[in-house]
Parts: C-alpha cells; sequence; structure tokens
C-alpha cells in the first residue's frame, strides 16, 4: 500500500497540534486532578517544574541526536516516550488510592508515580524543538519569524479544542480526559512513523559531540558565546521563567481565588487559542515586516505585564471581565514574543548546528520554566495568591531593559 504523502510544514503543524492537545485537554483540569492528592500551590509548582528540569537535561543529547540522526528518528523516540508518561499519569490518578492499604513508608506513592511520568515526560519532550528544528530545515531566514509563527498557531488550536474537549469529557469523569490525552499521544506516534517525513540530509548531518559537550549546563553556552546574541538569550530564559512561573499556579488561583469551575478555567484557555492562533497565524508576519522582531518583543512584554495586572486587580464579583480580559492581553503579548524572540536568535547563530541550537533554547526555556514555576508555587504559599504575578511584573521589567538596546535589532552575528 503506497502511502500518503503530505506536504513537510503541514506535518510538522500536525505533529504539534497532536502534541498540544494531549497537553491542553488536561491542564484547565489540573488542580482538580490532583485534589485527592495536595492542594499546594508548591507541588504543583514542583510538578510543573520536573517535568521542565527533565526537558533540560535531556535536551542537548536530543539536539544533537536529530542533528546526528535525522529528525525523524528522535521525533519518534520523543513521542514515544510522552505515550508512556502520560499513560502512567492516567493510571495514577483513575485509581482510587483510599481503597487501598499503604503502610507509612508508601504514603507518598501517587505523588511519586505522578513525578515519575512527568520526568519522564520530560526527558522525551524534544517534540516541540524537534518540529520547530524540522521549520528551521525548510524556512530561510527572511520568512522564519513567520515560519515559526505556525508553532504559535498550532498552540493556539490546541487551546482552542483541547480545553474545551476536556471539559466535555470530565463531565463524565474528570480523568477520562488524561486518557484521551493518552490516546492523542498514541495517534501522534503513528502519525510520525507513518507521515512525516525526514528534512535533514543525510550529506548535511553531524558527528555525535564529546560527551561533556552534551552536558546541558555547558551547553547553553553556545547560545551565549556570540555577544550580540548574549542579551537575547538572557531575555529569552528570563521572559519564560516569568511567564509560564505565574501560569503554572494560574489555574489555581482561578480555582481557589474566584471559586471558578473547570468550566470557566476552559474557556479562558479557549480565549488564550483563539488569541495566539490569530496573532501568531495572521498578524505576525506583516508584523514583523512592518515593525521588526525587536519592537514586537519590546510590544508583546508590555502586553503580558498589562494582563497580568488585570489578573492581580479583579475580585470575585469583577472576575470574569477582568480575567477574560487579562488572559486575552497576555495571549496577545506572548503570541508577539515567542516568534519574534526566536527568530532574533535564530538569525544571529551558526547555521550550522540547527537541531543543537534550537534544542539548547529549548533547554534554556525548559530551565527558565523549572525555575519559575517553583518560584510561582513557593510564593503562593508564603505571600499569597497574587504574589507570583507581582514578581512577573518586576522580572519582564528586567527584560524590557534587556531588549531595549539600540544594537539588537540592527546588528547581525558572525556565526
Amino acid at each position: 500500500m503506497r502511502r500518503l504523502k503530505i506536504p513537510t510544514l503541514l506535518g510538522a503543524f500536525i505533529t504539534l497540534l497532536d502534541d498540544r492537545l494531549g497537553e491542553t485537554i488536561v491542564l484547565p483540569l489540573l488542580p482538580f486532578l490532583l485534589e485527592q492528592f495536595t492542594t499546594s500551590a508548591t507541588t504543583l509548582g514542583f510538578l510543573t517544574g520536573t517535568y521542565a528540569i527533565s526537558q533540560f537535561a535531556a535536551s542537548p543529547l536530543i539536539g544533537a541526536m536529530s542533528d546526528r540522526f535525522g529528525r525523524k528518528p528522535i521525533m519518534v523516540t520523543c513521542v514515544s516516550g510522552s505515550v508512556i508518561g502520560i499513560c502512567l499519569f492516567a493510571i495514577t490518578v483513575s485509581l482510587k488510592w483510599d481503597n487501598y492499604y499503604l503502610p507509612l513508608w508508601a504514603s507518598s506513592l501517587p505523588l511519586s508515580l505522578l513525578f515519575l511520568a512527568r520526568i519522564i515526560d520530560g526527558i522525551s519532550g524534544g517534540t516541540a524543538a524537534t518540529a520547530t528544528t524540522i521549520l528551521a530545515d525548510i524556512s530561510t531566514p527572511e520568512n522564519r519569524a513567520k515560519t515559526f509563527g505556525l508553532i504559535g498557531v498550532a498552540f493556539g488550536l490546541g487551546f482552542i479544542l483541547g480545553p474545551g474537549l476536556g471539559t466535555a469529557l470530565a463531565k463524565f469523569s474528570v480523568t477520562l480526559p488524561v486518557w484521551v490525552a493518552s490516546g492523542f499521544a498514541a495517534f501522534n506516534l503513528i502519525f510520525v512513523i507513518w507521515f512525516l517525513p525526514e528534512t535533514l540530509p543525510k550529506n548535511k548531518r553531524n558527528l555525535l559531540p564529546r560527551k561533556r559537550d552534551l552536558n546541558p549546563i555547558s551547553q547553553l553556552l553556545i547560545v551565549f558565546k556570540n555577544p550580540l546574541s548574549r542579551r537575547l538569550c538572557l531575555s529569552f530564559f528570563i521572559f519564560f521563567m516569568a511567564f509560564n512561573g505565574f501560569t503554572a499556579v494560574l489555574v489555581l488561583y482561578l480555582k481557589e481565588k474566584f471559586e471558578w469551575s473547570p468550566e470557566l478555567c476552559s474557556a479562558a484557555f479557549i480565549v488564550v487559542g483563539v488569541i495566539a492562533m490569530i496573532v501568531q497565524g495572521a498578524l505576525i508576519g506583516p508584523l514583523v515586516k512592518r515593525f521588526g522582531e525587536s519592537r514586537l518583543t519590546f510590544t508583546g512584554i508590555g502586553f503580558v505585564m498589562a494582563g497580568c495586572i488585570l489578573l492581580t486587580i479583579a475580585n470575585i464579583d469583577t472576575a470574569i471581565p477582568l480575567v477574560f480580559t487579562g488572559v486575552a492581553i497576555l495571549a496577545m503579548g506572548t503570541g508577539l514574543v515567542t516568534p519574534s524572540l526566536r527568530a532574533l536568535i535564530s538569525r544571529r547563530l551558526n547555521s550550522v548546528g540547527q537541531g543543537a541550537v534550537l534544542g539548547n533554547l529549548q533547554g534554556l526555556q525548559s530551565l527558565g520554566t523549572f525555575l519559575g514555576a517553583i518560584a510561582a508555587g513557593r510564593s503562593y504559599d508564603l505571600f499569597g495568591p497574587r504574589s507570583p504575578f507581582f514578581g512577573t511584573i518586576l522580572l519582564l521589567i528586567f527584560v524590557m531593559f534587556l531588549i531595549s538596546s539600540k544594537n539588537i535589532s540592527n546588528k547581525k552575528a558572525t556565526a
């Protein structure tokens, strides 16, 4: 039987979309799923951070292996790990642990299994980074920001379809969406194996680096070596530390502060998806041509700060209008920042070894998420629910200072 051939751009997009659906179908329900185990924001932050730090540790190897063996085999490996991790998570939250007698020493077993599931999923969490590398393979520097905008479209569609589907399924059982997420991961694996083409020719593949070069900390030096990209990379790191930090506790904030139901939390994520899809799918290309990546990054950060302010001033009576407006502005901001900042860095780094470079950027994002999620969760418990948003605003002010250099948008790096 002949295989159906589809355009590479469409294949990468479908892979990203399916990967996002597997996550967003569960994301608005996470605090509700964890109720039988914990209500601590610190634990929630560590659970989010565990995935991120596992991804950080594995990202240099994933990037280097995609440059050595090609994009497709690495994508298959990553998606396979996601299937295992999500299935283990689904089994853990589905079991009625109160019906089992656990000795004192094993009382933490359920949470341990959840952390193990996140570690497995994180180690194999190079799907987005590898898909980004595929997009870099088939794009030119001039249209890279627009091509990277497809990542935002996939994320946006995921946030539109996933939360709505998760809420509908949760009416039957709060754990059913997790099993459907497992199904999405399994489908993604079949799709990658059967349809996604290889985009890295054998004559352009690199040898594997030395073991010490796969140290995730030392590998971050690659993206900091170029003096023109150093400030941008630091901005990238701090932005995702701030943004992914407060988003790790956002649903818990809505649930506890405003007594929101899973339906309302999911609706907020749907708004995020719609805005992100419009900005990164339709607007980012023309906006980059008119204003440039640097100005859009600066403007997007301002939007994120404004969204955080709206979330902090809301009360239980004004929550619906202010929160929905706030998350819409947040989505608009990150929709501008993410592709623009990635494109700025990508254009200033060596074109050889794109997989390793972009893999390291993913590692930088993961390290920021790890630190941000833990800090936000701890701040939530110690200083109150609004404190993570105030911390985000302070960090973003520093990011705006970093990207304000006139030389950032005009100088090109010599790789």
